[in-house]
């Protein structure tokens, strides 16, 4: 039998699992706490020689030989993977195995690199024992130092250590071999959703350590105030151990001595006086353990502390006595030029935005990710889900999903990876949850793994979410449980009723494209329910691969872009993140909907509010409340305030104290009361002023429009098939024939070319994934006719009515919408505009659910400049809107589109006044109504956006697309999970869109003077 494919064979001289940790010569080298000032230390990254090969058997003969002749091999930076180097195939897939599924058999055909460098040995490691650490290999891998076999490892995201100290030269240059597998019988439990990559993708270290050190560390440190911690020693002999605990002001709070003479050393204190660790309140503690022998010192150890407890308590798991909510992401270690090689400053980053976003907890997905991810999340405070590198999901599609989880063969391939996971990462108390792993099926082999999760660390609860029943887990996990469904279970509904045990949703709301939605629907019953202690979004990064094009531009391909077969396609393109590392506009809407602190209005009037915090453990002594009285954007009253320090999830009435009696309101404005709350100091995730959370309130402040009563003369021809209307400053005329209006001009210039037309279709976006062949090949929405029915006109009172009658289809429906066009046009160039559509035909035959119901329009190209009094700046959508507040927002074209990685329908904009368009002249085009409406503006038609796969086979068109819509359906998220909602969908039903239109002049007056007015 192969290596690579012997299951029952973990490693090959692999030391044991331990604890992370570093250990130096000296109590201020150990403050440092730098690999730098170690005993000894020396990394391996760089560039390395590097031979790839179609199989392990083509490889040459003494390859690992130190004299072995590499001059006609390429060059490889490790770490790094090979595919992303130009080795190999490039390959996604949400599923399958990229071979015949015969456990534990790969294929003949198995990519395999040979890695070669060499290093010398510094003086400092004499003396020391030497171990040589790879921190992320994928598959397998055999190591030869100084062509002598070392060993072998398997499970890609778990590291590995080898005592290398027989084998290392000080005298001579050493020689580092490594040959790679990218198939083993590891692959098997290796089959996330992610791209296939390969090689030695982490760092690759040297260490020197004393012979008879620490060789293992267990801390336990409870929010009580109890510590204990237990040492692992490499002999027994006898030893001072001296342990120094410090607080955050460098002053001691611990400092004891203990003299053994065992290999294992357990201390423990009760009840130090503390502040305990959380998410929201990172208190850390340093910990020194020195070890003196013969009264030498030998080490200095440094660890962080948190001291926090977790437990369930019925229903509920506690975290320091509550039931705390998990307002999450799920994360992978994705670079879009690098795979999953990333840096510990672009973990920190991502850290940092979460914090800047209110997210407080992390599910490593699937795999446990470097160290210093863990360090940084003690640090910045996140909750974590640490995951196994267990993933089997290709045999979800045999006829037995548990084949080999349930296969007791298997069961130390399992057991294997969540020892090691364990016994690295224990001391993290960012870690709530040791995760078994991912959609995997169940049996003998995750019953075994929980057992010993539980045996090797009792302080912590156990999750994973292919338990169905619960059977061995602490929690109820779900995955995409839906809030309403004719069929489906369970629904959220159920868990509510039925569940015994704490609930999480470690996937949800799938961030695929355009969305998620159902965002605030999901949070509302989180925080109704104390069982339901929240859920992950899926998830945190877009994996686009980052690409340049011929002519220079930037993009991102995906599954499928490099023959992959098969693949899942755009499927790793889910992110709350693009790939460029900009926030979507779905983290805007989730930061909105987990923000900390709720507002609600006691008395408007006077600006009384009563704030609820949404806080589990701090209060909300840190925020600065700054409030603004606006009208269409410009502020008439404003004010800060220090928020009292309201402990968590309690309420304060607050008072703005501001009057409203002595504003006087204008004619047809909207009148709002705009909260911002924002850091008071500087934090380690944000400067002070940093906000966090808003409200928004209408004020009870009206006043009647201006009426207006439009002068002029208008003239009106009809010849042949146009009916040309004229005023003072404007024209335009209709197609007799297909009933629409064309080239309204004001002062001569060209200002709509055409519209409005009535449309129900959007270009599809990636939640309608599911639906686009019924979309399209069943009810031929893409598709759609106008047929005019009737054509009138007739000028009364120097005001011409222009009535078409139409009824609106698509390719073979029965079903259709009788549409009433109707346009009041003005010798002063105002048109008032109407289009009432009613349903007919054979109803009972058409889609329940419509892209949209609104109008499209071509703006001459030139009116870039947008400004726009409703919900921004963001795009937001019925579903997905609680991060759109309603303002004054100026914006150009291109910055109104959501330029997703694949190009699909965006940039709505709900609850919107009015909306002006101009030139550089501030000439242009102004649309307004009391009762709202949505747009959308863009260079791109729907076709474009749908034809198009990525984003750089969109080309401009010469015009603008404007959509006025009366709605745009609800975004869901359906790629994976919720479709939209009942109450947010677009439906086959009667509907009246209305609008002003006009030609303006901005020199001659403003948009918010415009939107005062009501034509008589």
């Amino acid at each position: 039998m192969k290596v690579w494919e012997n299951h029952q064979l973990d490693h090959i001289d692999r030391l044991a699992p331990r604890a992370s940790f570093n250990s130096y010569p000296t109590r201020q080298a150990a403050s440092l706490n730098e690999n730098k000032y170690t005993h000894a230390y020396q990394c391996l990254n760089g560039n390395w020689k590097f031979c790839f090969l179609e199989a392990p058997e083509y490889s040459p003969e003494n390859f690992f030989s130190p004299n072995f002749d590499t001059s006609d091999w390429k060059t490889i930076t490790v770490p790094g993977n090979w595919q992303t180097q130009g080795f190999g195939k490039m390959h996604y897939s949400d599923l399958w195995y990229n071979f015949p599924i015969d456990p534990p058999y790969v294929p003949t055909k198995n990519p395999t690199g040979i890695y070669k460098r060499t290093f010398n040995v510094t003086p400092n490691f004499e003396a020391q024992r030497i171990i040589l650490r790879f921190n992320g290999v994928d598959s397998a891998y055999h190591v030869w130092v100084n062509g002598k076999e070392v060993g072998y490892s398997k499970g890609a995201r778990n590291e590995a250590e080898f005592d290398i100290t027989e084998f290392v030269e000080f005298e001579h240059q050493n020689d580092l071999t490594v040959r790679v597998y990218q198939w083993s019988d590891g692959t098997y439990l290796e089959d996330q959703d992610m791209w296939w990559l390969s090689g030695i993708f982490r760092d690759v270290e040297l260490i020197g350590v004393p012979p008879t050190g620490l060789s293992d560390l267990t801390i336990t440190a409870e929010a009580d105030g109890h510590l204990a911690i237990k040492t692992k020693f490499e002999q027994a002999i006898s030893r001072e151990i001296r342990f120094e605990l410090l607080d955050k002001d460098q002053q001691i709070i611990l400092d004891q001595t203990v003299l053994s003479d065992n290999a294992d050393v357990t201390f423990e204190q009760p009840h130090l006086d503390i502040d305990p660790w959380s998410a929201e309140l990172p208190n850390l503690y340093q910990l020194f353990i020195s070890v003196y022998e013969d009264g030498k010192l030998i080490e200095v150890i440094p660890q962080k502390v948190g001291f926090r407890t977790i437990a369930v308590v019925g229903e509920t798991f506690l975290v320091n006595g509550v039931a705390i909510k998990l307002k999450g992401i799920n994360r992978h270690d994705y670079n879009p030029k690098n795979g999953r090689t990333v840096t510990k400053e672009e973990i920190r980053q991502d850290i940092i935005l979460m914090k800047q976003f209110n997210i407080n907890a992390i599910r490593t997905s699937h795999y446990p990710t470097q160290r210093a991810f863990y360090d940084l999340c003690d640090e910045y405070g996140m909750y974590v889900i640490a995951e196994a590198d267990v993933e089997c999901h290709g045999f979800e599609l045999t006829d037995n999903y548990n084949w080999i989880s349930d296969d007791p063969g298997w069961e130390l391939a399992y057991t294997s990876r969540l020892l090691r996971m364990i016994m690295r990462d224990k001391n993290h108390p960012s870690i709530l949850f040791w995760s078994l792993g991912n959609e995997s099926g169940f049996g003998h082999n995750f019953k075994k793994m929980a057992l010993l999760a539980k045996e090797v660390d009792p302080t912590r609860l156990v999750h994973y979410e292919g338990d169905f029943e619960a059977e061995v887990t602490d929690v109820y996990s779900t995955m995409y449980t839906w809030l309403e469904h004719p069929t489906k279970q369970p629904l959220m509904q159920d868990i509510i009723k039925n569940s015994t045990k704490p609930h999480i949703l470690c996937e949800y709301a799938h961030a695929m494209g355009n969305g998620p939605g159902n965002l605030k629907d999901y949070q509302d019953l989180f925080y109704a329910h104390d069982k339901l202690q929240g859920g992950f979004i899926w998830e945190w990064f877009d994996h686009g691969i980052q690409t340049t094009a011929p002519d220079g531009q930037t993009y991102y391909r995906y599954g499928g872009d490099f023959g992959d077969d098969p693949s899942n396609r755009d499927f790793c393109i889910d992110g709350m993140l693009m790939p460029d590392r900009t926030p979507s506009p779905g983290l805007y809407e989730y930061k909105k909907v987990i923000e900390p602190i709720h507002t609600s209005a006691l008395d408007l009037k006077t600006g009384k509010l009563e704030v609820l915090s949404r806080y589990d453990f701090a209060s909300l002594a840190q925020f600065d409340l700054h409030y603004s009285i606006t009208a269409c954007g410009k502020v008439i009253a404003s004010g800060a305030q220090e928020l009292p320090a309201v402990p968590a999830r309690k309420t304060a009435v607050l008072d703005l104290n501001y009057d409203l009696t002595k504003i006087t309101a204008k004619p047809n404005t909207p009148y709002y009361l705009n909260i911002s709350y924002r850091l008071k100091q500087d934090t380690l995730f944000a400067p002070a002023g940093h906000e966090l959370a808003t409200a928004q309130f209408k004020l009870p402040l009206e006043e009647a429009a201006l009426k207006v009563m439009p002068t002029g003369k208008l003239t009106v021809v009809e010849e042949s098939t146009r009916l040309i209307i004229t005023g003072a400053d404007f024209s335009c005329h209709f197609d007799t024939v297909l009933g629409s209006l064309h080239n309204l001009k004001r002062n001569g210039k060209v200002l709509l070319k055409q519209g409005p037309q009535f449309t129900l279709w959007r270009a599809p976006i990636s939640n309608d994934m599911e639906i686009i062949d019924e979309l399209k090949g069943k009810y031929f929405l893409h598709l759609e006719h106008e047929i005019v029915r009737n054509f009138d006109w007739q000028l009364t009172d120097n005001c011409l009515q222009v009535d078409v009658k139409t009824l609106n289809s698509t390719t073979n429906s029965a079903w259709h919408y009788k549409c009433h066009y109707r346009y009041l046009i003005y010798p002063s160039g105002d048109i008032m505009f109407s289009l009432k559509g009613l349903p007919g035909g054979k109803t009972a035959l058409a889609p329940e659910m419509l892209p949209r119901l609104g109008v499209k329009l071509r703006l001459n190209n030139e009116l870039e400049a947008v400004n726009y009094f409703g919900r921004g700046p963001n795009e937001n959508y019925s579903d997905s809107k609680e991060a759109g507040l309603m303002g004054l927002y100026h914006a150009k074209v291109d910055e109104l589109f959501t330029n997703y990685v694949v190009p699909q329908a965006n940039g709505n904009h709900m609850d919107t006044y009015w909306l002006s368009l101009t030139d550089d002249r501030r000439e242009g085009l102004f649309f307004s109504d009391p009762t709202t409406f949505n747009f959308s503006v863009s260079h791109y038609e729907d076709t474009d956006l749908d034809n198009a796969k990525h984003t750089i086979e969109l080309k401009k068109r010469d015009y603008i697309v404007l959509n006025v819509d009366y709605k745009q359906n609800a975004l869901g998220s359906y790629s994976c999970g919720q479709w939209q909602l009942d109450k947010y969908r677009t439906k086959f039903e009667p509907f009246t869109l209305s609008f002003r239109l006009c030609g303006f002049s901005g020199v001659e007056v403003s948009e918010d003077v415009l939107a005062m007015e009501e034509i008589e």
